[in-house]
């Protein structure tokens, strides 16, 4: 298999994988064939420059697979002692929200994230952005079964807080990195 941007390079299992995960992001494709893919398997087409798209999805795919590891984006925190939950010795209540219009997330009554991109909220997962699934990941549930509840419910915000904060900064840049790469997508010659 030859490593090069020529014409007659050979074509890998990987490069079709990438291929494919490309056009299954691209949103004129989406929208082209949104009632097909709610009821049959995707049908690629094959769009005449397979490098650009090959390459896309090699990017797509090393941004979802790595999340965790990625550079994280620079947010600002802003920490307020929240002086009722400290006198009652207990930690800030969760609050996790986002405020897309502003750019920031409310952690807790003591944390806000802020200078969050209005383009990391356009990257959805399903009917939500990443960054909302996360919230949503995280938030306490209390369990309506008492028993459960007493006994097993042991999970608390305050325990995972600092992971949380990190991981809202990666999915960030992961969320606005794949929102540039689908919107280079839209130029792009399909026929």
């Amino acid at each position: 298999m030859t490593r090069g941007r020529s014409k007659n390079r050979t074509i890998s299992k990987e490069d079709i994988f990438h291929y494919v995960y490309a056009v299954l992001h691209d949103p004129v494709y989406r929208e082209t064939y949104a009632l097909n893919l709610k009821r049959d398997f995707p049908r690629i087409p094959f769009y005449p420059d397979f490098w650009a798209w090959a390459a896309w999805g090699n990017r797509l795919m090393a941004l979802h697979l790595g999340y965790e590891t990625i550079e994280p984006v620079a947010i600002t925190r802003t920490d307020v002692a929240d002086d009722g939950a400290r006198a009652a010795g207990v930690a800030p209540k969760p609050i996790l929200r986002a405020d897309r219009d502003n750019g920031q997330i409310r952690i807790d009554t003591e944390t806000v994230l802020t200078g969050i991109p209005a383009e990391a909220f356009n990257y959805r997962l399903g009917n939500r952005s990443g960054l909302e699934w996360i919230l949503d990941q995280y938030k306490e549930k209390t369990p309506k079964d008492p028993t459960i509840r007493e006994k097993f419910s042991t999970y608390r915000f305050a325990d995972y807080k600092e992971e949380v904060i990190d991981l809202i900064a990666r999915v960030t840049r992961v969320s606005v990195e794949t929102v540039e790469i689908v919107e280079a997508m839209k130029s792009a010659r399909r026929g």
